[in-house]
């Protein structure tokens, strides 16, 4: 089997400290290896129909509670700052593929939804984006992709729980 960058890392780190345990930096350093990647290369179809990934998640926040929300709700279901869930609103408000309802009884707030071409966009670049993914993993089979997929789950459970309070 071909070594992966971070056993190389590894390596090296237990050649100059020789009881030290790497096994966290196996684990992390992966997951982060792994996120930079399909960061720059699960993006592709995204770029091409002009969205970034932060655009993508707040149409599909939008698209799957089926719902207006407000802008505080879509940054916390993205993860995201109020802020830069502001800029994203803002910039797909202009681009016509979200629509901003003032509230009736507080003007500060406002609610959101897909506009008709918003439904339509992220409704054809789903299947694509999932399609590009399933490509992406190709190499890992269905039972091992079920394996990884519930061994990280638990490992967001445990991290959600130790840090979820302080990222709120």
């Amino acid at each position: 089997m071909t070594e992966d960058i971070v056993a190389g890392v590894l390596r090296q780190w237990q050649q100059v400290h020789p009881g030290l345990d790497t096994g966290p930096m196996a684990v992390i350093g992966r997951l982060n290896r792994c996120s930079a990647l399909l960061q720059q290369a699960a993006d592709a179809p995204l770029r091409r129909a002009g969205l970034t990934r932060p655009e993508f998640d707040i149409l599909g926040t939008l698209r799957r509670m089926d719902r207006e929300l407000t802008p505080g709700r879509v940054a916390r279901e993205t993860f995201a700052s109020g802020a830069a869930v502001t800029k994203r609103v803002r910039q797909l408000e202009e681009r016509g593929l979200i629509v901003r309802r003032p509230d009736g009884r507080d003007r500060r707030v406002s609610h959101l939804s897909l506009s008709d071409e918003g439904r339509d966009t992220i409704d054809r670049l789903l299947p694509e984006q999932l399609r590009y993914e399933a490509s992406l993993l190709a190499g890992i089979g269905a039972e091992r992709q079920e394996e990884l997929s519930t061994g990280l789950g638990e490992l967001l459970v445990v991290l959600e729980g130790r840090l979820g309070s302080l990222l709120d």
